[in-house]
């Protein structure tokens, strides 16, 4: 596998418990993992902090928890969220290393982008069928942008859909020096096309998390 492709484990979180479980069972073994936060208003369903309301969130923000096993990984929060622009500073405040706004929710993605310079590597995912040139106001301000493999975003164990390797072709030949990750039905048979497409980042949920052992299907994709 070539160095520069980045195997990132996709954890989509009922409750803060569920994410300490999952991190525990891959620590040590990759650099960053991906939380996906779901406000149940831009997608259907609701994750964690949204899902279960508890103390955990707020206790990131004035620092009286930790993100599981800070100190080994790094952390991007995928906000499948309206109105970014009013939290994404605290989610740098939790520990984001990087935040992904979806270019499609409602709200002031400008400003949120703004409010994320200098503070975190800033994404913007974009999906199937939304046009690449939507990108256009941002490309100089972000530093990747996030595919999305599936229609129905927010969950996971989706169908992937062939048509981002275009999506993925397309924005590598406009944009040839930004990083391009894929997130939504990445598996072990996709993986190699997706990296041909041009793609340098895979975010994996499903074929690790629900494979017989996680440790041992990130090495699987590492040897892509």
């Amino acid at each position: 596998m070539r160095k520069s492709i980045e195997i990132i484990p996709a954890i989509l979180p009922k409750d803060f418990a569920e994410l300490q479980d999952k991190v525990e069972l891959i620590k040590g073994f990759v650099k960053t993992v991906q939380v996906d936060v779901c406000d149940g208003q831009f997608v259907p369903n609701a994750s964690w902090p949204y899902k279960k309301r508890d103390d955990t969130f707020e206790k990131l923000l004035i620092e009286d928890e930790g993100l599981p096993a800070w100190k080994e990984l790094n952390y991007e929060f995928d906000l499948m969220i309206n109105k970014p622009e009013e939290v994404v500073a605290d989610w740098v405040t939790a520990g984001a290393m990087r935040v992904i706004i979806h270019v499609e929710a409602r709200g002031n993605i400008q400003e949120a982008v703004t409010l994320l310079r200098d503070r975190a590597e800033i994404g913007l995912a974009i999906n199937i069928e939304t046009p690449v040139n939507v990108l256009d106001p941002y490309i100089s301000q972000i530093q990747f942008v996030q595919c999305m493999g599936i229609d129905n975003i927010g969950f996971q164990q989706q169908k992937f859909d062939e048509k981002v390797l275009d999506k993925v072709k397309e924005i590598r030949a406009k944009h040839p020096g930004i990083s391009i990750s894929v997130d939504g039905g990445v598996s072990l048979e996709n993986a190699a096309k997706l990296i041909a497409a041009g793609a340098d980042r895979l975010v994996v949920g499903s074929a690790i998390f629900n494979s017989d052992n996680a440790i041992d299907a990130i090495q699987r994709f590492k040897k892509i």
